[in-house]
């Protein structure tokens, strides 16, 4: 690997670790073995760097939500079997990937003190809605035009960032994804009867 993977790699590690607030550039130095100039060399601050690890990690989380051991998901785009396939793997995530889920609440809670991370992050959410619209939809990323990743996308993630919260709370009394299902079941029934 080069400086810019071991960097990379290394502020994966300290992420996991320490987090985003306690993270120094010595530290990722020192667990990549490369040197203070190269961070900004590479990403331009530390603080992009950590966005860029940060990036790397949940998208590798992100994959996982097609199916474990690279299943493939079942049930027809936009039907109900699909969606709760899909949420029964992004819960499950939450818990085999506790601690990356851990890093999304620190930075929500501290993005007044890490604004130049919070920024890029927002950026890079867009990426996150774009992606998540054609695993429960179909099609692919491409097709996604912004009227979608807005209003899908965004109801998509309103459902991740929820039950992020509830998982990593209490996973005990969060909601599965059976409930989450028959929720949706019960609000497009409810609907249909009022537009009908």
């Amino acid at each position: 690997m080069g400086h810019r993977e071991d960097l990379l790699e290394g502020a994966k590690r300290c992420l996991l670790e320490k987090g985003f607030a306690r993270t120094t550039a010595r530290d990722i130095v020192k667990e990549s073995g490369t040197n203070l100039a190269s961070i900004g060399y590479h990403y331009g601050s530390k603080d992009a760097l950590l966005a860029a690890a940060y990036v790397d990690l949940i998208s590798n989380v992100g994959d996982t939500f097609e199916g474990f051991g690279g299943a493939a998901v079942a049930g027809e785009p936009g039907s109900f079997e699909r969606f709760q396939e899909v949420w029964a793997n992004v819960t499950k995530s939450f818990v085999e990937a506790r601690p990356i889920w851990m890093l999304t609440f620190e930075v929500i809670t501290n993005a007044d003190r890490l604004p130049t991370v919070r920024e890029l992050l927002v950026k890079a959410s867009d990426e996150g809605r774009r992606g998540i619209i054609p695993l429960l939809m179909g099609g692919s990323e491409a097709d996604v035009d912004d009227e979608t990743l807005r209003s899908l996308g965004g109801f998509y993630q309103t459902l991740l960032n929820g039950l992020c919260v509830q998982w990593l709370f209490d996973a005990g009394s969060a909601t599965t994804a059976e409930q989450l299902t028959e929720g949706l079941r019960r609000v497009i029934d409810a609907a249909e009867k009022s537009d009908g």
